[in-house]
């Protein structure tokens, strides 16, 4: 089977959000409500194994407070909290603080030069993908993907499969004809579990992080628009770089 598709991880793989962004924008969140809360690096740095930011703020509310955390109100004081945190974060995009790892627009660029299709599977929420990518790539930034699966269109996140199943369906391709890039056990998991050979690219926070090899090694096969078909050892596209610090 040939490469036809790249399907990306947004948040470590697209950019480094998580420190510069998103925990920046759940403490401002605490804050602007008056909560005692707040996330230090070390702290978010292990709740991030929770996936999905409303999921990973009720999982710390029953950490601290299982019995409030418990009432039938948690779950809209969940999503208003998120909705509150989404909008810090957004601003601090538009800050211009967040950009892509080195490499990655190159990755964009060569890939839609060799005719492969880009999309996206991520457990973020629609609004910080598009402006992440109309910050970072312009304004048609969010176009160059074909797919982009975010958020809660599926009922389960990673390392659940359900969002690669998603963004495989409206690509109408097989698993084995796309290459999911992600910088996390999580995200790889998930894409194996679709079927989706993975490059794992780790960023900050998952620099300590363990990755089962089997999921990472996978090769991918050689693009579509190419004569050469698959050979061991050989990525048809690099990964973006694994450096960024």
């Amino acid at each position: 089977m040939t490469l036809q598709a790249l399907v990306w991880d947004v948040d470590g793989t697209l950019a480094e959000t998580e420190e510069p962004g998103h925990r920046i924008a759940f403490n401002r969140a605490f804050e602007e409500l008056g909560l005692s809360w707040r996330w230090d690096s070390a702290l978010y740095g292990e709740l991030l194994r929770v996936t999905g930011g409303k999921e990973r703020l009720l999982a710390w509310w029953r950490r601290i407070d299982p019995q409030t955390a418990a009432t039938p109100a948690a779950a809209a004081t969940v999503r208003s909290l998120h909705e509150l945190k989404t909008a810090h974060y957004l601003a601090l995009l538009d800050g211009g603080g967040i950009a892509l790892r080195p490499g990655v627009q190159r990755v964009l660029e060569e890939a839609g030069a060799q005719g492969l299709r880009l999309a996206i599977a991520t457990t973020t929420t629609l609004d910080n993908v598009t402006r992440l990518l109309g910050v970072t790539l312009g304004a048609g930034g969010a176009g160059m993907f074909e797919v982009i699966g975010a958020g809660d269109v599926v009922p389960h996140k990673k390392p659940a499969p359900d969002i690669y199943h998603w963004v495989l369906q409206r690509l109408a391709l097989p698993a084995d004809a796309c290459l999911a890039i992600e910088d996390s056990a999580a995200g790889a998991r998930a894409a194996r579990s679709a079927g989706l050979p993975v490059i794992v690219t780790r960023s900050r926070v998952t620099l300590s992080s363990v990755v089962v090899v089997a999921m990472a090694r996978r090769r991918p096969c050689a693009p579509a628009s190419s004569s050469t078909r698959c050979t061991p050892g050989r990525s048809a596209m690099p990964p973006p770089s694994s450096n960024a610090r």
